[in-house]
């Protein structure tokens, strides 16, 4: 008897453990994982911040809080001598990608050194972030550019509800409360409040790219129709500095940057946001996150409106 009781109690201690494990990963680090070595070794370091899929709250790839606590934890750490940051980006919404930004831009103005670095898919709001950066150094198979906006959808259904009887009302108040909404076709006042939400942004967006890159925003419009660009189209039109391997950029930048002040080589450390895994992936050992049924059926990255959104070829990361 006393043998089972004491087998139960070492059952039980061992889910307890085991529960106590997943709510630590459940709460993540702040910083990443990896980031914890730069603080124990005493190292001045560069800090490798991915930004990875559709810029948004939070979603399985991306966390708005992680970047923006991330950022200003690095530029409070004086170990910490510059980010690169490694963008594999759709873009996302207007909000969290201009605050990513604005977040990105206080850290440089702190005096650290700042550089960019455009991975497989580096468009629109992707691209925006980049521009906090001093430099933009882009892998020669990168897409990017998509300088633009998407201020709403609207998706009439009304012909076709009409078509099988189907009659759907929306009781509002204010003539234009239930536009781009599928039971009400898009009135040409309606068209016109949304365009002038989508100039808004994307003036905003053109003067961030100006500033960026030097250029009078009559040049970046020329360049900004919302099209994408390879990494060699990017260079000859000024929206890149130069092209490169991911390591080859980190190298030239620890190299700008010199020794540390112990004479030593400067260290290089990531900084990637890792989902919390569910319970069950982390007691049956599986990596990733399961994806729901119905992520499976979208056509393009979903995004809050307006938004700095790439939605053609190559948009969405691989899984």
């Amino acid at each position: 008897m006393k043998a089972r009781n004491a087998g139960v109690i070492i059952f039980v201690c061992i889910i307890f453990a085991a529960l106590a494990v997943a709510v630590m990963s459940f709460s993540g680090s702040p910083a990443g994982g990896r980031g914890i070595r730069a603080r124990i070794s005493g190292s001045d370091y560069i800090a490798c911040v991915y930004v990875r899929g559709v810029i948004e709250e939070s979603n399985r790839d991306y966390n708005q809080d992680w970047l923006l606590r991330t950022v200003g934890r690095l530029r409070d750490d004086k170990r910490n001598l510059g980010i690169l940051l490694v963008i594999d980006s759709p873009g996302g919404a207007v909000y969290q990608a201009d605050e990513a930004y604005l977040a990105l831009r206080d850290y440089a103005e702190s005096g650290k050194a700042l550089r960019a670095y455009l991975g497989p898919i580096a468009a629109s709001g992707g691209y925006y972030g980049a521009c906090a950066a001093e430099r933009i150094t882009a892998n020669r198979n990168t897409l990017t550019g998509s300088i633009g906006v998407i201020s709403g959808r609207s998706i009439d259904l009304t012909g076709l509800m009409s078509r099988y009887g189907i009659k759907v009302t929306t009781i509002t108040s204010g003539k234009n409360k239930n536009m781009l909404n599928f039971d009400s076709p898009l009135t040409e006042e309606q068209r016109s409040v949304m365009q002038s939400i989508a100039d808004e942004c994307y003036g905003r967006f053109v003067t961030i790219v100006a500033r960026s890159r030097l250029m009078s925003e009559e040049e970046v419009k020329v360049r900004s129709d919302g099209r994408v660009y390879t990494a060699k189209q990017a260079l000859n039109l000024g929206l890149v500095d130069s092209i490169d391997s991911l390591e080859g950029a980190a190298e030239k930048f620890t190299a700008e940057l010199g020794s540390d002040r112990y004479g030593k080589k400067i260290d290089v450390v990531d900084f990637d946001f890792k989902p919390p895994r569910p319970l069950m992936d982390f007691l049956t050992g599986r990596s990733r996150p399961q994806i729901p049924e119905l992520e499976l059926l979208r056509l393009a990255p979903q995004a809050s409106f307006p938004a700095y959104l790439y939605t053609g070829p190559g948009a969405m990361p691989d899984r």
